[in-house]
């Protein structure tokens, strides 16, 4: 079911809340639409959280070599025969879902979720979904909504972090966010609002034990780039949701950017567009100061 807006009802839980970007890939499938084979640490089903609490996925995405078709399928969604279809331009990539809407999950529910594409034996035709959940057990993300970003921003920076996948496919080539540039101020809080990429590529990921050590991103995109470049904050503002991902620097060696790139495996630069937080709300940041 596509609802549009947020019941905030759902989202009264101060802990537990997760967002998670999963994504798989297919071999030269070529007509046929076929399963995905998820990466590792990932799946196609959906977790399990209380029946009450809301469970979304907020975007999806496919990037072809060839153009396909992608499929999302479940008994427990509008049916089971068609599902969310879409048509895949090759080397695009762009988010498919209506900025503003979502599509409600079901606790333990398998999502078939099928591609097709390229038939040149070798080539990787690969999908992503973003799912968030209002009350993960065991979980417990720091993300924020826009209110808190304004009350607390200090400054906008960004820092570029070079990936060198494989050409395998899944995720790879993954580093510290500080692995080449280390402005960090210690014992800060950061604002994740999205990223930039030089090359195209299937998936940014960015995991940390602040993040409850889930993957959270999206597509890495070079046509449209202000897209990616405020993806949490565009979610977050959209759907009224806090979708914002925030990290302490004292994390920031074990903040990982990893991508999942195709066989043709080409090296990334990965810019973090990063907001440095004051240290609670209503701290007289410059831009609430504006307010």
């Amino acid at each position: 079911m596509l609802r549009f807006h947020s019941p905030l009802s759902f989202d009264c839980q101060p802990w537990g809340k997760a967002l998670e970007v999963i994504a798989g890939q297919v071999t030269a499938p070529g007509a046929t639409l076929t399963t995905l084979t998820m990466n590792s640490g990932d799946s196609a089903t959906v977790r399990n959280a209380d029946l009450s609490s809301m469970i979304a996925m907020l975007a999806f995405g496919a990037n072809n070599n060839a153009a396909g078709i992608m499929t999302i399928r479940s008994p427990k969604l509008h049916d089971n025969v068609q599902g969310i279809r879409n048509r895949i331009p090759a080397g695009s990539n762009q988010p498919l879902m209506v900025p503003g809407t979502y599509e409600m999950l079901w606790p333990q529910d398998n999502l078939t979720l099928q591609l097709s594409g390229s038939a040149v034996g070798g080539q990787l035709e690969q999908a992503w979904f973003l799912n968030y959940y209002s009350d993960l057990p065991g979980s417990a993300s720091h993300l924020i909504g826009i209110t808190e970003l304004q009350q607390r921003w200090v400054h906008e920076w960004t820092t570029e972090v070079p990936v060198a996948p494989g050409g395998a496919g899944g995720y790879s080539g993954a580093v510290a966010i500080n692995s080449t540039f280390d402005n960090f101020k210690a014992n800060t809080d950061y604002a994740l609002l999205g990223w930039y990429v030089d090359v195209l590529t299937s998936v940014v990921g960015f995991r940390s034990p602040d993040f409850a050590n889930l993957r959270v991103g999206g597509p890495g995109l070079l046509s449209a780039r202000w897209i990616t470049g405020r993806w949490f904050y565009h979610l977050s503002q959209h759907l009224n949701l806090p979708l914002i991902p925030v990290f302490n620097a004292a994390n920031k060696a074990s903040t990982i950017v990893d991508v999942m790139a195709n066989q043709a495996g080409a090296a990334v630069n990965v810019t973090a567009v990063l907001v440095e937080l004051a240290g609670g709300l209503g701290s007289g940041s410059p831009m609430r100061a504006l307010k």
